[in-house]
């Protein structure tokens, strides 16, 4: 296959060495010219990925986007390894594109109006590029493990036969095997929500709550995923799989989890700002929170971790009073029936 893929961060450049060890004929684009100079001499990516090499098949290119549409002229497969805030933007680059395409991206992004609500890349996608054939790669995995060719297991989401069937022909291998889903809504809100409750494992961990704290939050956060899925119009069953309940245990408890850093830092008593620099690398739910749990609200689902959180990125509680509030809530039921769909 021809595969590009569209931004050289960590996740990008893990899928692109996975795929050109296959092999594939792989092209990774890079936006920061002094970045494909630097690759292209020294066979790795150093910023994001220090010590992993580059296969001798992979092709390292750069130019101004603008001037790159030569690169997905011909391509069997595109794939958009930019974080969510740049989603849209490359999306209306590739509306006329005829291969399939698909976004590697967890979360929603921010609302882009006062009134509008954050989108996931579905939803993007629709409003921006309706006649475009796409869909998602999520699902547990640390990028640093699949370029090493650690065993994984991803998803492969759209509503497009076609655009699974080529995600699954472009990665699956004997260290990395890939499901195919037709359920993108509840792949999507999976691999968005799961960021937002990793920040609120972290601080748990930070806090030194314990173990059983940290099963308690998973476990609830996970109704908490469920419940904001199903009022989207998600399968419940997605949320035990891959994307849901694998990615969710995955990014909560594993030191590679960038928004679990997160919630430890603050645990330590970082301020948001000294969290967030002191990774080097984007932690979505950082940037998702607020829009998850206002999705959440137009649609009268309860997310009350995901509500903490909130108020803790915010500086309304400190991360005692946020553990606090959440266990001083009146008792209740643990099975409690979603909301309809609005």
């Amino acid at each position: 296959m021809n595969i590009v893929v569209l931004g050289a961060g960590a996740w990008g450049t893990a899928l692109a060495i996975s795929a050109a060890c296959q092999p594939h004929r792989v092209r990774l684009w890079a936006r920061d010219a002094q970045q494909v100079a630097d690759m292209r001499v020294t066979r790795e990516n150093r910023r994001y990925l220090p010590g992993i090499a580059l296969p001798p098949s992979l092709d390292v290119v750069g130019a101004e986007l603008g001037d790159a549409e030569a690169l997905w002229a011909h391509a069997d497969l595109v794939v958009v390894g930019t974080p969510m805030a740049a989603l849209r933007g490359m999306l209306e680059r590739l509306r006329g594109v005829s291969a399939p395409v698909a976004w590697l991206c967890k979360g929603f992004e921010a609302p882009q109006g006062d009134a509008a609500p954050g989108l996931l890349g579905h939803e993007i996608r629709a409003l921006v590029a309706p006649a475009l054939r796409a869909g998602v790669l999520s699902g547990p995995s640390f990028a640093q493990e699949v370029a090493r060719g650690q065993p994984t297991a991803l998803v492969a989401a759209s509503e497009h036969a076609g655009v699974r069937d080529a995600l699954v022909a472009a990665f699956h291998s004997p260290t990395l095997r890939v499901y195919a889903n037709e359920d993108i809504v509840g792949v999507e809100v999976g691999g968005a929500v799961k960021n937002v409750l990793a920040i609120a494992t972290g601080l748990c961990d930070g806090l030194n709550l314990g173990l059983n704290a940290r099963a308690a939050l998973i476990t609830r956060g996970l109704a908490e995923m469920t419940r904001l899925g199903q009022a989207l119009g998600a399968r419940t069953e997605t949320f035990m799989g891959l994307s849901g309940l694998g990615d969710l245990v995955l990014t909560a408890t594993g030191d590679l989890s960038r928004n679990r850093k997160v919630g430890q830092l603050l645990a330590q008593g970082l301020s948001l700002q000294q969290a967030v620099d002191s990774l080097g690398h984007v932690a979505e739910g950082v940037y998702s929170a607020r829009t998850v749990v206002q999705r959440a609200q137009l649609l009268g689902v309860d997310m009350p971790i995901s509500a903490g959180v909130v108020a803790l990125l915010d500086g309304q509680l400190q991360p005692a009073q946020a553990v606090a509030a959440l266990m001083g809530r009146d008792p209740k039921d643990e099975a409690t029936s979603p909301p309809r769909r609005a």
